[in-house]
């Protein structure tokens, strides 16, 4: 009988030689293998046994759904397609460290002419695995252990624990996910946390201690989340020279709130996208389930991005938000929106636009941030796939604003107050590695209208 083995199928080759008889092979007198080749590579072929080796504390039910697809195959090449995206599926739930697939021609009593065996060759994760790292962005640094249980059931399950230790943060939490059998994106979640944060440019301490529970699930070409977040807040000062407003703020609250977010992602990849679109709208609302936080908050993210002539890229953006207060209590300082610095407008210090008193930025209730950026290569470039793929020279033009809301002026005052920033100087470049950036240009923005606010060229 004719063999056919695919060891590995990641990537597929969309075009290769053909898998019939080679020339390396008319020496060997072996007619019998070419009637069978034929079969396999240009007639219809059918799928009789599909096998799993290397199972352990895994359930096999939990793998028909990835697998199933692979009966439906009607020829050689839709085989290998098949079985390629069923090994995918079967990496992605993340129980398994080595996935390699063989296709046979079919053995045994029952075995057709045209029939095929798959067999996927498994390897499973440890019991427990441990990961240590260290970051550093955004003018802090930290390092995060964590401890994994995957597969903890048998059926894809993981328990996590995270522990992080930051210059500006420090949290800890335990998190178990549960993926719906055959639907990997219809996930559900819960969360046991504590983190506490340090906020300089408010002068404000916060810490969190807090449950979250959490539905993901697709739509068509949309993935959302469902969420119910209950959470203790302590709120205290950073220093002593701390406004009053600041001070006003400190002390207990608790925070109850249902949020939903939908995600609609075209993009070829998260950083430095080529091509492809970004949309997120996110809603909360907190009070309705308890608590002393009563508010309403609506914010999106939209990003285009277009490739241009000589592997150039043109990315725009645009970010906005409204905070509501329900009922007659105010919005507290740790719920509002912040605005500034290098993840959102440059020329300005960390979260320094907007409502401030005595130097310490209160946040706000209303914001937008819009930028056009062109990435394009560096003048000196190794070539395709080496050393100069991962720079990029930037070019960027961004502005925003951010303020709160007084509910008696009315939404034209309220968008003519959001309009009150507009820029001197908004042109610079820099360099992108792996998604951070290093600034070697200017921008100055100006803002009129707001005696409250200070201006950092």
């Amino acid at each position: 009988m004719g063999t056919v083995h695919a060891r590995s199928l990641d990537p597929l080759p969309m075009q290769g030689p053909e898998l019939g008889v080679q020339a390396d092979d008319l020496d060997l007198v072996e007619p019998e293998h070419e009637p069978q080749q034929e079969v396999l590579e240009n007639k219809d072929v059918v799928v009789q046994h599909v096998h799993i080796d290397g199972l352990g504390r895994t359930k096999e039910d939990v793998l028909t759904y990835e697998i199933a697809d692979v009966f439906r195959a009607k020829n050689l090449i839709d085989v290998m397609k098949k079985s390629h995206d069923a090994r995918q599926k079967l990496l992605r739930l993340g129980i398994f460290r080595q996935v390699e697939v063989v296709i046979d021609t079919a053995e045994g009593e029952d075995a057709l002419p045209n029939g095929l065996d798959v067999t996927f060759e498994v390897k499973e994760l440890r019991r427990m695995t441990g990961s240590y790292n260290t970051m550093v962005g955004n003018n802090e640094g930290s390092m995060v252990l964590g401890l994994k249980l995957p597969n903890v059931f048998g059926r894809a399950e993981k328990l996590t624990f995270q522990f992080s230790y930051g210059t500006k943060e420090t949290s800890y939490g335990l998190s178990f996910f549960k993926p719906q059998p055959g639907h990997f994106e219809r996930n559900f979640s819960i969360n046991l946390y504590k983190v506490t944060g340090q906020f300089p440019w408010s002068s404000l301490r916060e810490t969190d201690r807090g449950i979250s529970t959490e539905i993901s699930f697709p739509i068509w070409k949309t993935n959302h989340t469902l969420k119910w977040e209950g959470v203790w807040r302590e709120l205290g000062c950073l220093a002593r020279t701390a406004s009053f407003a600041v001070r006003e703020e400190s002390g207990h609250s608790l925070k109850s709130s249902l949020s939903h977010a939908m995600v609609i992602d075209t993009r070829n990849s998260p950083i430095l996208p080529k091509r492809g679109a970004l949309l997120k709208i996110n809603q909360e609302l907190a009070g309705y389930t308890g608590g002393d936080a009563s508010f309403l908050k609506e914010d999106f993210e939209i990003q285009l991005n277009r490739r241009l002539l000589w592997d150039s890229v043109l990315s725009a953006s645009l970010w906005g938000g409204m905070l509501l207060a329900i009922g007659d209590k105010p919005t507290s300082i740790a719920d509002r929106f912040y605005l500034g610095g290098p993840t959102s407008v440059r020329g300005f210090s960390m979260y320094s636009i907007g409502p401030q008193s005595e130097g310490d930025y209160l946040g706000g209730e209303a914001y937008w941030a819009g930028g056009l950026h062109l990435y394009t290569p560096l003048p000196f470039r190794p070539g395709r796939g080496g050393f100069g793929d991962l720079f990029r020279t930037h070019f960027f033009l961004n502005a925003g604003n951010l303020c709160n809301l007084n509910y008696g002026e009315g939404p034209r005052a309220h968008l003519s107050k959001l309009g009150r920033v507009y820029p001197l100087v908004i042109w610079s470049r820099h360099c992108a590695a792996s998604g951070e950036h290093c600034s070697t240009g200017a921008q100055l923005l100006h803002s009129h209208g707001c005696p409250e606010w200070r201006q950092d060229m």
